[in-house]
């Protein structure tokens, strides 16, 4: 039998069943029976929160895993300081990175500067807050995913991330989900 679940994996929450150390947060903390061959499609970073897709449907992971589906994720990602129409310009384009010695370009993105902070819960703990520094929120659909790619990103730009919540997956949303929330959903249409 095939599973489906919608989760909004908490901030510090590893995206897997194991921990990597003692007192590791991980989808099995959150309190759900997930049957032993559900795994999460792709990844969330431990200091990113947002959507994950658990299945057991091998050809839907190996689907939305495969760089040529160019399945869309939607990001919202709270940056330090007002970012700036060339900043928004930059993104659309493309960003050159330099991981690790080795440089690349990320594709285009979709990218747009948000007007009002999106409602999502409190992050516990909260962001960082200093008066003498505004934040803003941009929002980044990507067809790839390169490890750190959206905190990479506005970082190159100026204006690093201090918090970030992937929003979508293709047709999926965040919706009202809760952090560490499980839905049971059916098959994704679309995906």
């Amino acid at each position: 039998m095939l599973h489906y679940y919608l989760v909004y994996k908490p901030f510090n929450t590893l995206s897997q069943f194991t921990p990597e150390a003692p007192g590791d947060q991980t989808l099995g903390d959150l309190g759900f029976s997930f049957p032993d061959d559900v795994y999460p499609v792709g990844r969330l970073d431990k200091d990113s929160e947002g959507l994950l897709l658990l299945t057991n449907d091998n050809k839907l992971k190996t689907r939305y895993l495969d760089p040529k589906s160019k399945t869309p994720k939607t990001y919202w990602a709270q940056v330090e300081g007002v970012i700036s129409d060339e900043a928004i310009t930059a993104l659309r384009g493309g960003i050159t990175i330099n991981e690790k010695g080795k440089t690349y370009r990320t594709l285009p993105a979709l990218a747009r500067r948000l007007d009002e902070e999106p409602e999502l819960p409190p992050r516990n703990p909260p962001v960082r807050y200093r008066k003498e520094i505004p934040t803003s929120w941009v929002e980044l659909t990507l067809v790839e995913g390169k490890n750190r790619q959206v905190r990479r990103m506005t970082a190159a730009v100026g204006f690093p991330t201090l918090r970030l919540v992937r929003a979508a997956i293709g047709p999926l949303h965040l919706g009202r989900l809760q952090p560490g929330e499980v839905r049971v959903i059916k098959r994704p249409q679309g995906m």
